[in-house]
C-alpha cells in the first residue's frame, strides 16, 4: 500500500493534469517549505528521562500563515505529517480562507502518560516549536488525542519564549502584544480566547453540504438513510444534526463496534449512552454489527468520521452507499477512489467535507487579532457562507469537466494556489 504522502502526491498529479498546471507551481506544491524534526526530552514520573520524536511540517504559506493541528499518536511519522500538511494547504485553498497548510505531532501514546508527563511533554514540544510559530507565521491547533488544555501548555511555552526575546532586547511585553499572542493557537477554551461554534464546526460543514445535496435533489430522498463510522466529536455531532433534520441515521459505530436499525436509531438515546458509559453497544433498538459491515450497508450516505484508509481496494467494491461524505481525514485510498467512481459512487472529499473545522479555526484567529467575539449564530452563518459556495463550485467543476469530486475540489484549490503563486513571484 502507498504511504500517505505518496497518496497525496498522486491526488496532486491527477488534478494538475486536468488543468495543465505549470511545472513550477507543481514542483513547489510537491515539496514542503520547511520540515522541523525535534527531540522532545521529558522527565518521567519515575525520574527517568525519555526522548520523544516531534515534527512540524510547514507546507505552503502563499495564502497566509501555516495552519494545522498537532497530534499525539504512536504512529506519527514524518511521511504522515507531510501528507497532512499538504492536505491542509489544499483544504484552506478549497475553502478560500487566507491560510496555508501545516501539521505537526509527537510519536507518543498519550494514554500511557500521567497528567504531569503529558504537561511536561507539551511544554517541551511548545519550546521546540516556539521559534518557528506565531500569529502571523504558523498557527497550530488540536488534532488527534490533543485538546484545548494541551494547546494552552504549548501556547504558554511560546509566550514565555517571546517574553524572553523581548526582555533581551530591553523591552517589556505590552498588553497589546500579549493579547495578539492568543492568536498563535486555535481550538482554545472559550475563556482563553476560543471561538463559539468550534466544537461543532467540522460536522456542521459536512452537514451543510448534505443539506444542499438533499435540497437540490442530488440525493433523491428527502429523508435519506445515513450510516456514520466513528462516534467522536465529529461523528456524534453529525448524527445529532441529521436526526434533528429528520434524516434517518440507521447505523453508527465507535472503536468497539457498530449498531444498526433499518428504521433509524434513536440518536438522543445513543448519545446519552455514549456519554454515560463510553460505548454505544447493547442499546435497545440497535442490532450489533461490525465496523466493516457498517461500511457496506445499503444507505444513501456513508459518513466515515474516524480513521484514515478505511475504504480500500479490498472493500470498495462492497460499498453500497450512493454518496460518501468524508468527515475523517483520508478515509478513502486512491485505489478505492477508482473503484467507487467505476461504481458511480460519489465521494465528497475530506478537503471539502471537513473544512468546517479549519474555517472556524480561521474565524477564531481573526477574532483574536481583532480583539472581537462573535456569537455562535454569527460563526455558523459565516461558516455557511464559506462552505456552500465552495461546494457549489466544486460540484460545477465535477459536472463540467466530468471528473470525480475529489479531483474537482483539488482543481478548485490549485486554480487559487496558482494565482497566488504568480502574484507572489511577479
Amino acid at each position: 500500500m502507498s504511504t500517505p504522502f505518496e497518496n497525496a502526491i498522486k491526488q496532486l498529479e491527477k488534478a494538475a493534469q486536468v488543468i495543465n498546471l505549470d511545472n513550477k507551481v507543481f514542483q513547489l506544491l510537491k515539496t514542503p517549505d520547511r520540515i522541523l524534526q525535534v527531540k522532545v526530552p521529558v522527565k518521567m514520573d519515575d525520574d527517568s528521562l525519555k526522548i520523544f520524536e516531534g515534527y512540524r511540517v510547514q507546507h505552503n504559506n502563499w495564502a497566509g500563515p501555516y495552519k494545522g493541528g498537532l497530534r499525539y499518536y504512536p504512529t506519527v511519522d514524518l511521511d504522515e505529517v507531510k501528507a497532512l500538511a499538504f492536505w491542509m494547504t489544499i483544504k484552506c485553498a478549497v475553502a478560500g480562507i487566507p491560510m496555508g497548510g501545516g501539521k505537526g505531532g509527537v510519536t507518543v501514546n498519550p494514554k500511557e502518560l500521567s497528567e504531569g508527563e503529558l504537561e511536561r511533554l507539551s511544554r517541551e514540544f511548545g519550546k521546540a516549536l516556539a521559534p518557528n510559530i506565531g500569529p502571523k507565521v504558523d498557527v497550530p491547533a488540536p488534532d488527534v488525542y490533543t485538546n484545548s488544555k494541551i494547546m494552552s501548555w504549548v501556547k504558554e511555552s511560546f509566550v514565555e519564549y517571546q517574553k524572553n526575546i523581548i526582555k533581551e532586547n530591553g523591552f517589556e511585553l505590552t498588553e497589546k502584544q500579549e493579547k495578539e499572542f492568543d492568536a498563535v493557537i486555535t481550538g482554545k477554551a472559550i475563556d482563553e480566547g476560543g471561538s463559539l461554534g468550534r466544537d461543532r464546526a467540522t460536522a456542521m460543514g459536512g452537514f451543510y453540504i448534505l443539506q444542499q445535496m438533499v435540497e437540490t435533489r442530488l440525493i433523491s430522498s428527502l429523508q435519506p438513510t445515513i450510516a456514520i463510522q466513528g462516534f467522536g466529536n465529529a461523528g456524534m455531532t453529525m448524527a445529532e444534526l441529521c436526526a434533528e433534520a429528520g434524516y434517518k441515521v440507521v447505523a453508527v459505530s465507535d472503536s468497539k463496534g457498530a449498531i444498526y436499525n433499518s428504521e433509524g436509531l434513536d440518536i438522543k438515546k445513543v448519545v446519552e449512552q455514549k456519554k454515560s458509559t463510553g460505548q454505544i453497544q447493547e442499546i435497545e433498538g440497535g442490532k450489533e454489527i461490525t465496523n466493516s459491515e457498517l461500511l457496506e450497508l445499503e444507505v444513501h450516505v456513508l459518513v466515515p468520521a474516524a480513521l484514515e484508509n478505511v475504504i480500500t481496494k479490498d472493500n470498495a467494491d462492497n460499498v453500497k452507499a450512493k454518496f460518501i461524505i468524508e468527515l475523517a481525514n483520508g478515509p478513502v485510498t486512491p485505489e478505492a477512489d477508482e473503484i467507487l467512481a467505476k461504481n458511480s459512487i460519489k465521494s465528497v472529499p475530506d478537503v471539502l467535507a471537513n473544512a468546517g473545522g479549519v474555517t472556524v479555526s480561521y474565524f477564531e484567529w481573526q477574532q483574536n487579532l481583532d480583539n472581537s467575539s462573535w456569537t455562535e449564530e454569527e460563526v455558523l452563518a459565516k461558516l455557511k457562507e464559506v462552505i456552500i459556495p465552495a461546494w457549489k463550485e466544486t460540484l460545477q467543476i465535477h459536472q463540467e469537466k466530468q471528473i470525480d469530486l475529489r479531483t474537482a475540489a483539488f482543481v478548485r484549490a490549485l486554480e487559487r494556489l496558482k494565482r497566488l503563486c504568480y502574484t507572489i513571484n511577479t
